[in-house]
């Protein structure tokens, strides 16, 4: 086969967007589908940057209650509403995601004119649904009364990014993350359900209906997530069972096409038995999947290892990492994009 496509999920530990634009395209060129803009800054922590969105919030003030990733990760105060205040009255002005696309896209357009970035390539946008969001900031008894509300206002901010960028130069992503794959693995009643069951329908519906607002001439990816705090996952998944139901519960519910969906592979998984779900994936043939199988750790010989357990179930994938890269060393960025690059040339 020709050689693979190669994916960023999200954040790279660079100075702006533009040296990320440009170092990424010169190191992974041709075999690059899609761009986000390195999250850089105060992003570069995934969603820690959106907690303004509460502590600003006259709805909200801080309370005795702590949430925890896993034992070793920072740990956050989660907010509460304020005497008086009820569910009615909360509201979500500006997540500041349009902004931030707006001003990485007018730097992405004008490298791309200057030819550093390859034409093909399209912009990358990453959207956080509310159940990760409010998993992290929010008390875990107001969580489901609070998910529609605030999913309300990243529909806006879809509504803002669509109206400013051309839509056959955007791809639009959705971060489902351990507020998901964490909960669906332990298997436990959460506020989106007393099952695993319960907990798929819930999620699924919630994303669909944010997904359904991205038209069908952009771009739509999904990044599954098992968590990556301190290069630690949430929970180990046991294998891929839950992120091909949930994958096959996305296919099943929407009316607009999925463009690819992205699922992690542990360092230590090379066996059969972790990749063996893939055999009842049920995308359609125009949706790309992508294996976050690179590792820096074990590097081209450890990615070969995972690659070739993932050929025994599927043939046709791209290839990544787990999660974004705004957790590591900058200085190990270039190391880890000459993997990738080597990567995309095994068979």
């Amino acid at each position: 086969m020709s050689a693979r496509n190669v994916y960023l999920v999200g954040s790279v530990p660079m100075a702006d967007a533009a040296t990320v634009f440009e170092t990424v395209s010169a190191a992974l060129g041709n075999s690059l589908l899609t761009l986000p803009d390195g999250e850089t800054g105060e992003r570069i922590d995934w969603i820690t940057w959106l907690e303004p969105v509460f502590r600003d919030n006259p709805a909200f003030e801080l309370s005795p209650e702590v949430f925890q990733l896993h034992s070793q990760a920072a740990k956050h105060k989660r907010y509460q509403l304020k005497a008086g205040v009820s569910i009615e009255d909360v509201r979500f002005d500006n997540l500041f995601y349009a902004d931030v696309a707006k001003r990485s896209y007018t730097t992405f357009a004008a490298l791309k004119r200057a030819g550093k970035i390859p034409q093909h390539v399209k912009f990358q946008v990453d959207l956080v649904p509310a159940h990760s969001v409010i998993w992290l900031f929010v008390q875990e008894g107001l969580q489901r009364a609070i998910d529609p509300i605030y999913n309300d206002a990243v529909v806006r901010e879809i509504d803002r990014i669509v109206a400013a960028i051309p839509h056959e130069e955007l791809a639009i992503q959705f971060d489902i993350a351990s507020a998901v794959f964490a909960r669906l693995e332990r298997s436990e009643p959460s506020p989106y359900g007393n099952t695993k069951e319960e907990m798929q329908a819930t999620f699924s519906a919630i994303v669909v209906r944010l997904a359904e607002h991205v038209s069908s001439d952009i771009d739509l990816l999904f990044h599954f997530c098992y968590g990556d705090a301190g290069h630690r996952h949430v929970i180990e998944p046991t294998d891929m069972g839950d992120m091909v139901d949930y994958a096959n519960r996305l296919k099943g519910q929407l009316k607009r096409p999925i463009t690819q969906i992205h699922m992690p592979v542990p360092r230590d998984r090379s066996d059969a038995a972790y990749f063996v779900p893939l055999r009842r994936l049920k995308l359609d043939a125009a949706t790309r999947l992508c294996l976050g199988l690179v590792h820096y750790t074990d590097g081209l010989e450890g990615t070969k290892r995972r690659l070739e357990a993932a050929r025994q179930f599927v043939q046709d994938f791209s290839i990544g990492t787990e999660c974004g890269f705004g957790r590591r060393d900058p200085a190990t960025v270039p190391e880890l994009l000459r993997i990738h690059a080597e990567a995309s040339k095994l068979g």
